[in-house]
């Protein structure tokens, strides 16, 4: 049985054609660029989101360097953020011209430790940016008492219960393997903030408002209309969709796999949007899932702060001892909405046998 990591194609089959009729109604109606399918979703995407205005953009990388060109965050500024999680959350605020100021991640839930977070403060810290990781949410409670604004990284987590409630601006991808997914490249900036989202809708469009008049030195980032006719879509069916990433990630759980490596913790909010799991045997653990044609990945084996675009911010191996752990024994195994329960008990089975090989004698 082969098994997928991430099987999209089963998400998206039973719309095909939904999706084939949207396809063509754009086609027929000519209009690519900011159409009807475009402003839709944007007002669709701020109600369910629960925020005022959101503005789509060409990707989350995008996103998230307009929002700080859009809160004026330039050379001089930092932003704290984590080093555990994708290398455009640092990249963007470097793009900027600021400094990425990394904090320790929490060992239990992989997110922005706030302890940590509140240690690192200074005169120079115009904001914090959080990351939903895997699509938990962030202790945003604790670290929106520390002081500066939170940008909300939630490019993992778009339907999360708490994400884009309490940061000044939250960012989001619409990658194919995302919770919500666009068949191409996209992202969203959500906030209520009216001045900001203004901004950023300019600087998304040249700094333009109108295309006659530029007022300031902007980007060409937009959602084109086919992704948001298919985004549309997709929307409506994102609530099922989590509620089925959290049933095979539960079930996970109940087949046993706990009992062989660490598993995600859970909480009501967790949307799961890999299933990250722990162990020191991970290589083995990965041979024989790719021995038996089964999916898995790691994530972030070279965190942030060690990576070679960003040695000149002067992080040695060891400054951050709690990433630099989890990046030696993480992997994902096999979750989407929906996945049979037989593919599960065969990736436990698989788990089970590499960790029983590795087993010492009695």
């Amino acid at each position: 049985m082969q098994i997928p990591l991430v099987d999209v194609k089963a998400q998206y089959a039973p719309l095909t054609g939904e999706l084939e009729a949207r396809f063509r109604e754009i086609l027929a109606g000519g209009q690519f660029i900011r159409g009807p399918h475009y402003h839709a979703f944007q007002e669709e995407a701020a109600a369910f989101l629960g925020v005022s205005k959101t503005i789509g953009v060409a990707n989350g990388t995008d996103a998230l360097v307009i929002v700080l060109d859009a809160l004026e965050i330039g050379p001089g500024d930092e932003v704290i953020c984590p080093a555990f999680t994708f290398y455009a959350t640092a990249e963007s605020i470097a793009r900027r011209g600021a400094t990425p100021v990394f904090a320790e991640i929490d060992p239990v839930t992989l997110n922005l430790d706030p302890e940590d977070v509140a240690a690192k403060i200074t005169d120079r810290t115009r904001a914090i940016m959080p990351v939903h990781l895997f699509g938990r949410p962030a202790a945003m409670d604790e670290l929106s008492v520390l002081g500066p604004p939170l940008i909300e990284d939630a490019a993992q987590a778009f339907g999360a219960p708490g994400v884009a409630k309490q940061g000044v601006v939250s960012t989001y991808s619409f990658f194919p393997t995302k919770n919500l997914f666009c068949l191409g490249d996209g992202g969203l900036v959500a906030t209520s903030d009216e001045e900001l989202a203004d901004r950023v809708k300019m600087l998304a469009f040249h700094g333009s408002r109108d295309k006659v008049d530029f007022d300031l030195v902007g980007y060409n980032s937009r959602l084109d209309e086919l992704q948001a006719g298919m985004l549309r879509i997709f929307l409506q069916q994102l609530n099922g969709w989590n509620r089925g990433r959290r049933e095979a990630a539960l079930r996970y759980a109940e087949l046993g796999l706990g009992d062989l490596v660490e598993l995600p913790q859970d909480e009501p909010g967790h949307i799961y949007h890999l299933f990250v799991c722990r162990s020191p045997e991970r290589d083995r653990i990965r041979a024989a899932l790719s021995e038996a044609k089964i999916g898995s990945a790691t994530y972030y084996t070279t965190p942030l702060h060690l990576q070679p675009a960003l040695r000149f911010l002067g992080y040695e191996a060891g400054s951050l001892p709690e990433t630099e752990r989890v990046a030696e024994v993480n992997f994902s195994v096999p979750l989407w909405p929906g996945m049979p329960v037989e593919a599960q008990e065969r990736v436990v089975d698989v788990v089970r046998s590499a960790v029983s090989v590795g087993a010492p004698a009695a």
